[in-house]
């Protein structure tokens, strides 16, 4: 990092933002394998609070490497380092009072614990929510093809196949996706964000 520069505090605190913008803004982390159902999740959530008038956004692991990191492969280092630049830009969003909603594979557990470290030190809720399904279960859904190119060989370091997944020990939200709808999995989580008060029950229109 360069030494030659400085933070500039604005003239509007967290607490104002949040009260004058009457929302507050956090970030839901979405990890787990390919076609584990994090993006339809992520995808359907979004919908939902949108449709309520709760500002949201979706920042999907896919999408970003057609822009932000598009100069980034997915060897460990790589991976790393997407994982750091999404950090940086969720908390951003949720600084902004935003509901963020991020969709990432995000293998590496040191990866999100950075992440929330991140979110923590400037006081903004980071929740972790591991969308959950059987290697057996991702691998027949499939639906990009990917698993079947990774056991052929075609896809180097494919997570879950040749590359490592380190399931979250502790997920605020655990959402088993092949025992329950998509309905019930965003159930779930708007239970959860009502429950701790990040949400209220007037703010989310039941689907």
């Amino acid at each position: 990092m360069a030494t030659n520069i400085t933070w500039h505090e604005g003239s509007v605190s967290l607490t104002e933002r949040q009260e004058l913008l009457k929302q507050k803004g956090f970030t839901l982390w979405f990890t787990g394998l390919s076609a584990s159902g994090k993006s339809t999740l992520a995808s359907a959530l979004e919908q939902t609070l949108l449709h309520s008038g709760v500002n949201a956004y979706r920042l999907d692991g896919d999408n970003i490497r057609f822009g932000l990191n598009k100069n980034l492969g997915f060897g460990p280092d790589d991976r790393t380092e997407n994982i750091r630049r999404i950090s940086e830009v969720a908390k951003l969003f949720a600084d902004a009072t935003v509901v963020t909603i991020t969709a990432f594979i995000s293998p590496y557990r040191a990866d999100r614990d950075s992440a929330r470290a991140l979110h923590e030190a400037s006081k903004i809720p980071f929740i972790e929510v591991y969308a959950d399904a059987p290697l057996s279960v991702v691998e027949e859904r499939d639906p990009k093809g990917l698993y079947k190119k990774a056991k052929a060989g075609e896809i180097k370091e494919f997570t879950g196949i040749s590359a490592p997944y380190e399931a979250p020990e502790k997920p605020e939200i655990h959402i088993k996706t092949h025992e329950g709808t998509v309905e019930q999995g965003v159930q779930q989580i708007l239970d959860y964000l009502v429950k701790n008060n990040y949400l209220t029950t007037e703010q989310i229109t039941k689907k």
